[in-house]
């Protein structure tokens, strides 16, 4: 039921041309070169250190690594980071 569902989110948004990320309830993520990430839609922060981060979503865990990594900004739909990004994983 739930991925028929999901289809036919899917095909609102197509038919509409609406941006999926609100539609499906997925997490938008913007990574500027190596330096900064922003993350959007997500479900709060798992784990945080300098060298790991890990948000979750509705599609999985968001892991993140690298060197000093610091949180710019923590909203209730937003999360920025800055640092050294090395990896960036998505764990279902």
């Amino acid at each position: 039921m739930d991925k028929k569902m999901e289809n036919i989110k899917y095909n609102i948004s197509e038919a509409l041309e609406l941006p999926k990320d609100i539609v499906l309830d997925l997490p938008k993520i913007t990574i500027i070169g190596n330096i900064q990430i922003n993350i959007l839609n997500h479900k709060g922060i798992i784990e945080y250190s300098q060298e790991v981060l890990r948000v979750n979503s509705n599609i999985g865990v968001i892991k993140i690594t690298g060197n000093d990594l610091k949180l710019k900004t923590i909203l209730s739909e937003e999360i920025i980071a800055n640092g050294i990004i090395d990896k960036i994983e998505i764990i279902s």
